[in-house]
This record gives C-alpha cells, sequence and structure tokens, in this order.
C-alpha cells in the first residue's frame, strides 16, 4: 500500500512539474500599453516586423540601445519619443478596426489587419499628410 502512495505521489508531481514547464509564461513583456499582456512571441514578432515593413524602417527607430549589452535594444523604455507616437498610431488603427471593420468579434481588436499602418505609410516612416 505505501508503495502505491509513493508511486501516486510521484506520478502526481511529475504531472504537476510538466504542466509548469509548457505553460505559457504571463507578462513575458515588460511596459506593454497597447497589445496584450498574454500576447505569445510569435504574434508580437509578427506585429513588429509588419510595423518595420509598413514604415520601412528597423527596431531602432522606435527603441532605444541597451547600455548593458551592446548591440541590443531596450525595449521596455519609453526614451524614444517615436514609441508614444507608435502607440498613438496602434490606438488610432485598433479604433478604425473595431469601429469600422470587426465583423468577427471573436477577434482581438489588436490583431485586426483591415487597416494597417501599411494603408498610410506604404514604406515611408512619415507619409505626406
Amino acid at each position: 500500500m505505501r508503495k502505491k502512495l509513493i508511486v501516486l505521489l510521484l506520478l502526481a508531481g511529475f504531472v504537476w512539474l510538466g504542466t509548469g514547464a509548457i505553460t505559457a509564461p504571463v507578462n513575458r513583456y515588460k511596459n506593454l500599453q497597447i497589445l496584450p499582456q498574454d500576447i505569445s512571441e510569435f504574434k508580437m514578432d509578427s506585429i513588429m516586423n509588419a510595423y518595420n515593413r509598413a514604415l520601412g524602417v528597423n527596431c531602432k527607430f522606435c527603441h532605444i540601445p541597451l547600455k548593458t549589452i551592446p548591440d541590443s535594444l531596450d525595449y521596455a523604455s519609453d526614451a524614444e519619443p517615436m514609441k508614444e507616437q507608435a502607440r498613438r498610431m496602434m490606438r488610432m488603427n485598433i479604433y478604425i478596426n473595431q469601429t469600422y471593420f470587426n465583423f468577427d468579434k471573436n477577434e482581438r481588436p489588436e490583431y485586426l489587419k483591415t487597416v494597417t499602418c501599411y494603408t498610410c505609410h506604404r514604406g515611408d516612416p512619415f507619409p505626406e499628410q
């Protein structure tokens, strides 16, 4: 009886450890103000790459260099003013898409792609007004 209890406890422990290993970390990103806190790495990379292509820029356009690690960026910092401008533009895109194009209420408004940055920017960081 005692051996069965030990085996059962060991199995329960392995199951518990296994679920912890496959559970996605919560709040992986710091200082997210527009995108959801539970965004996946794949979705974050996809969105940021779309911004880069739409504006014809790279990550340094909105993110400053990290002082402690060469060739790395401080993605959480708000020191670059262009980052706040990007947030304003993200809010505008979300509003337009959610208000006028959100026919599928199961889709998160942050992920709607009817009107995108490319709609106006077309590869130019400062499109004509």
